[in-house]
């Protein structure tokens, strides 16, 4: 690959650039110099050999994507559901067993937690001073979205179980009211656009989004007061708004459907790249013995080498039953703002859903503005995603897809 070769000396070159106009103390920056070296550090890539449990394969090269394939799924008008018999171990997307968590669809240890709101968390993805992340394995869902200058960021969503420490938290932004709606939660952030971010979000959850790090302990910083230095607390954050008078105990968020039998149909799909830049990226690889997909991320300590990514609640690396890439409209209303629309989407638009090894290519619909994301395949009938944590990446309408052997590369793009 051609930028291989000049990427080393484009790093170099950023680097004395930085040097030479802001100091490089994270005392002595402001948060926007902060965040426009986040935004702006570029990276070499290459592979490192990792010692690796049987069963996980190791991180590889990431396939080039020249052109955009022919889509398998269109957004047309909504495919007529067949009937086809459930299986026995089906659960949802209507009812659920009792004490089985809708998004996950698996029994609750404490099935009280139920009775309440979800708590999304923002998390930062920047990788600047090393900043690791903490309590992204303890949420029931992950939602991974662009938000420019090459980064993205992470809405993390904790319904069946809680974390006290998730972070580093960052700024609201447009979507994420549009997730709460859907997913009838609370948001933790801090700060974000008065004029053209706050409206919109407000206009889909109004009340129930949390912006001030100084009113612990929902959200807190850790007493540093850098950009990166604010933690969330979820059941904390769940426990301020139902004291505001926002609790829900019985909120319906039906609409997902789980299987521990995997759907028939699928390509293989031993991993896939969700590759935003060419040095924002991060491989999701199939670990045959635990049937989970685990992260391998750049070294944020290095900007060189792909390394596991750990929550260092836990010391593990994540580990998610089910990844998806769904494509859904993106307006860039500036470099640093974007207009994702998630809501009002009930014909259907391209996902691609990895579990247990394989690659299906469905839709994904939502009807109510109220309802979490359903996933259908091409005949209309519930796609049966597998019981555990989700992550999913929201992509442009027009990203391509390359796959070779199994393993696949989704390029993020927009119109």
């Amino acid at each position: 690959m051609k930028t291989r070769n000049l990427l080393p000396l484009l790093f170099i070159s950023l680097t004395l650039i930085i040097t030479a106009c802001v100091p490089m103390s994270p005392s002595g920056l402001t948060a926007g110099q902060q965040t426009a070296i986040a935004g702006t550090v570029t990276a070499v890539i290459k592979q490192q050999t990792q010692t690796l449990p049987t069963g996980t394969a190791t991180p590889s090269q990431s396939p080039q994507a020249t052109s955009s394939p022919t889509p398998t799924l269109e957004n047309t008008a909504t495919p007529t559901p067949t009937k086809t018999p459930p299986s026995a171990d089906v659960i949802g997307p209507d009812n659920y067993p009792e004490g089985v968590n809708p998004l996950t669809g698996l029994k609750v240890a404490d099935p009280v937690l139920l009775r309440r709101r979800p708590v999304i968390m923002k998390v930062s993805n920047h990788l600047i001073d090393y900043q690791p992340h903490w309590g992204l394995s303890s949420a029931d869902i992950v939602f991974d979205y662009y938000i420019g200058w090459g980064s993205d960021r992470y809405a993390a969503l904790y319904y069946g179980q809680d974390s006290d420490k998730i972070g580093p938290i960052r700024s609201i932004r447009r979507v994420d009211g549009q997730l709460g709606s859907m997913y009838q939660a609370v948001v933790g952030a801090t700060g974000g656009d008065k004029e053209d971010v706050l409206p919109f979000v407000d206009a889909y959850i109004p009340g129930r989004y949390f912006l001030d790090k100084y009113l612990c302990p929902g959200v807190c910083d850790d007493g540093r007061n850098y950009v990166y230095s604010v933690f969330g607390n979820s059941p904390a954050l769940s426990n301020y708004f139902n004291y505001l008078g926002y609790a829900n105990d019985n909120p319906d968020l039906s609409g997902m459907a789980f299987s521990e039998t995997a759907p028939t149909g699928g390509a293989a799909g031993a991993s896939v790249w969700i590759i935003w830049t060419d040095v924002g990226k991060a491989q999701w690889i199939y670990n045959t013995e635990t049937g989970k997909y685990q992260n391998w991320t750049i070294d944020e300590s290095t900007y060189y080498n792909y390394q596991p990514l750990i929550d260092q609640n836990t010391g593990e690396q994540l580990s998610f039953s089910n990844v998806i890439v769904l494509k859904a409209p993106y307006t860039e209303i500036k470099g640093t703002l974007h207009q994702i629309d998630l809501v009002g989407n009930s014909s259907g638009y391209e996902a691609t859903v990895f579990r247990d090894g394989q690659a299906y290519e469905v839709f994904w619909k939502t009807p109510q503005s109220d309802k979490p994301i359903q996933f259908v395949d091409a005949q209309g009938n519930p796609f049966h995603l597998k019981p555990g944590n989700t992550w999913i990446a929201i992509f442009g309408l027009t990203s391509p897809s390359v796959v070779e052997n199994g393993n696949w590369s989704i390029t993020f793009n927009m119109p």
